[in-house]
């Protein structure tokens, strides 16, 4: 298990800041001398700020998050991550977005460094967005800075 932390701005100026628990899965698969794949379930809480229309949102998000960790002989692993999960917004309106509904996917790309002792930084980029299920589907994003520290 482990806590991470991210900071972060919207593609509109406002600001995010989200806090998380990860939980790994333990398992690696495509295990080469490039590298392997392996993942994590992630969940956390989002605080959307800014915007004339809504600022001071929050998100509540889960997502299975896939990871392909490089070089895994050294210290210091490059690793880049993917996934898809879900969120709740606590309104329709995000920042200066109308949403069309409070539910969202949430689609997520990553990359950072794996240290010896697990703990990890990087810098991601979080689109949400509800899939055209209901209109309008602005979606909005979040790109950000984290660190994850394993327990």
């Amino acid at each position: 298990m482990d806590i991470s932390g991210a900071v972060g701005e919207t593609g509109q100026g406002g600001l995010t800041g989200r806090i998380g628990l990860g939980f790994d899965w333990n398992q690696h698969w495509l295990q080469s001398d490039v590298g392997n794949v392996t993942g994590y379930w992630d969940t956390g809480i989002t605080h959307w700020a800014g915007g004339k229309q809504a600022g001071g949102r929050t998100s509540v998000s889960f997502a299975p998050v896939f990871v392909y960790e490089f070089g895994t002989k050294s210290g210091v692993v490059p690793f880049i991550e993917a996934g898809v999960g879900v969120s709740l917004f606590s309104g329709t309106e995000v920042g200066d977005h109308t949403m069309g509904s409070a539910f969202h996917f949430e689609d997520r790309l990553g990359v950072g460094l794996k240290f010896a002792n697990q703990d990890r930084v990087g810098a991601r980029v979080i689109h949400y967005s509800n899939a055209g299920i209901k209109q309008p589907n602005d979606g909005i994003e979040s790109y950000s800075l984290f660190y994850r520290h394993a327990l």
